[in-house]
């Protein structure tokens, strides 16, 4: 299996509670190794050469109580392949915690602090994990998911993955069991802005949508007369545009 080499970082909301991965990658579709999180529990971002049940072990230690620091140093301790995992976490309540095994591939490295914590490997430099941080830092008027989208074009502009580019996706979890946004960039020459172009059409039609869902304490919905009348408009008659009008001729 080859490493899944990326930059990411995991972040929490202190304001409404959300969690969510942001990620960029020279590997084709590599958003669902990568990107894990759980409503009211935490996020991981597991990297470099992925067990992806080292994330799934994370969210169900924080999900029986242990912080972000004791769910990885517990999900480490156990697993044999440690030199060449990298991990990114945070919990429900702040807590972050991040590793970065010494097989990793150079660059590597890892910034965290309240809130976040950011990651990457085989990059270009450190200024990429370096400059995400500060943008998750400087930007906490924000909703998280503006904020993690931010965060990965400012980790692309420091440089991002030496080999190239190749995908790119977002997840953020807020109060139900499904996720609040799951964008993902599975092949495309310039992912980063290709994320930002799906992100602000969805932000206007797809967002409104997943709000108004059924729920657990909600099973009807509740989407208004005016959303259900613009999704029965051809994609790019709605706002944000994007998509294809009907077939003519």
């Amino acid at each position: 299996m080859d490493r899944v080499t990326t930059f990411s970082l995991v972040g929490r909301c202190a304001r409404t509670g959300q969690l969510g991965v942001v990620v960029s990658t020279a590997d084709v579709g590599a958003g669902r190794l990568v990107t894990w999180a759980r409503a009211g529990v935490g996020a991981v971002a597991t990297q470099s050469w992925p067990s992806l049940y080292l994330a799934i072990d994370a969210l169900d230690a924080m999900a029986r109580g242990s912080s972000a620091q004791e769910a990885l140093d517990r999900v480490i301790a156990d697993d044999p392949g440690r030199s060449v995992r990298q991990l990114g976490m945070v919990d429900a309540n702040g807590g972050s915690a991040s590793f970065s095994g010494d097989e990793c591939t150079a660059w590597y490295g890892e910034v965290t602090g309240p809130d976040f914590a950011t990651q990457g490997n085989m990059l270009v430099g450190g200024d990429t994990v370096s400059a995400m941080a500060d943008s998750f830092r400087s930007t906490a008027e924000l909703d998280l998911a503006e904020r993690l989208v931010r965060a990965i074009e400012v980790g692309q502009s420091a440089g991002g993955d030496k080999r190239g580019r190749h995908c790119a996706a977002l997840l953020v979890v807020d109060r139900e069991a499904f996720p609040l946004w799951d964008l993902r960039v599975d092949e495309h020459p310039d992912p980063v802005p290709e994320l930002r172009r799906i992100y602000e059409i969805a932000r206007l039609d797809l967002l409104p949508f997943v709000a108004g869902l059924p729920t657990r304490s909600a099973p009807l919905g509740s989407l208004s007369n005016e959303f259900v009348e613009t999704n029965l408009l051809p994609p790019p008659q709605r706002p944000g545009g994007g998509g294809s009008g009907p077939l003519t001729g």
